[in-house]
Parts: C-alpha cells; sequence; structure tokens
C-alpha cells in the first residue's frame, strides 16, 4: 500500500468543480487582460479525493522547476498567480511571450519526456477574438494523452472507469515516489 495518499484533506467533487469554475474564470481575465499573451495553466492529475498535500506540492515544484528551464530555453515569461496550497490540488500560471502553437508543443514534449511528467496538465490559452482558447494536443497533430496504466486514450479509460481509483494511485504514488 501507498503512503502518498494517507494525508491531505479529501476533496468532495462539488469542491473540485467550484475550483474549476474559478480556475476557468481566472484564465479568462488573464487571457482578457494579456491578449498578446499565451497562458499557461499548470496542475496535475491526482485520482481519488485527496488532490494535494506536501509531497504532491514538493512534487509539482520540483517538476515545474525543470518544465520552466526548458520553457525560459524559449520564451520569456512570468508567472502569475499560484495556487499552492488549495486543498483541490496545487496550480500554477504562466504568462508567455509566444505563440499558442509553439507553446502547446513546448507543453506536451515536458509532458511526455518522461513517465511523472504524465501527471502534469498544462493547459494552454489564447485570446482569440475575445474569447478564451485552449489549444488542444490534436489541433496541433499530436497524440492524444495516453493512459497511465494501459496506454489507451486517457479520456477513454476515465470515462468507462476502466481502472479503479486504487490503481490509478498506486501507479501515481509510484510515480511521485520515484521522481
Amino acid at each position: 500500500m501507498n503512503h502518498l495518499f494517507e494525508n491531505g484533506k479529501p476533496q468532495s467533487i462539488p469542491a473540485v468543480l467550484a475550483n474549476r469554475d474559478r480556475r476557468v474564470a481566472l484564465q479568462n481575465q488573464l487571457t482578457a487582460k494579456y491578449p498578446d499573451q499565451t497562458v499557461i495553466a499548470a496542475k496535475l492529475n491526482i485520482p481519488g479525493p485527496i488532490k494535494n498535500n506536501q509531497t504532491i506540492k514538493d512534487f509539482f515544484a520540483a517538476g515545474l522547476a525543470v518544465f520552466e528551464k526548458q520553457l525560459g530555453a524559449k520564451f520569456q515569461f512570468r508567472m502569475t498567480e499560484q495556487w499552492l496550497g488549495e486543498s483541490t490540488g496545487p496550480e500554477r500560471f504562466y504568462l508567455v511571450d509566444g505563440p499558442a502553437a509553439q507553446v502547446k508543443q513546448l507543453t506536451t514534449e515536458f509532458e511526455e519526456a518522461q513517465a511523472a511528467h504524465r501527471l502534469f496538465d498544462l493547459d494552454v490559452l489564447s485570446c482569440q477574438n475575445d474569447q478564451t482558447v485552449s489549444i488542444s494536443r490534436t489541433e496541433l497533430g499530436l497524440p492524444k494523452r495516453q493512459c497511465l496504466i494501459c496506454g489507451r486514450p486517457a479520456k477513454e479509460c476515465a470515462r468507462s472507469r476502466r481502472h479503479s481509483v486504487a490503481e490509478l494511485q498506486d501507479r501515481v504514488a509510484a510515480l511521485i515516489e520515484n521522481y
């Protein structure tokens, strides 16, 4: 049994959905205020009710330190907001001077570079016609995100609940532990 999920405040689905609404509102504010910049919303895909604790926060910060080096090698950027202590999971937001498609290419390369990075969810957003638009992998001809357990498209497995929460948590704990 893993110990990663023994500490932390369990989250309800309404709390997770409320946080998503708050994140979307912030993303919309950022793209409206900075229409010439690309926004990255960084979070983790953590299964089950425990979404944050010190180990998860430390993993998030360590992974983003690697990502920021890669991002800084190609683009000027700045962090704009950070919600590390949220019970619904740590989050960080960036403003990037660069085309959204190129930024999405870089975020996807990071997410796919090693197994533990697949836990990161780096959404890339831009302002188009006064609307916030999210750039998807498939729009750029990139492969869909794969399941951590079986390699099928992750959304298929999530929708069908192909894997148990315990199975997913064991995999996530192993990835974080070995990072």
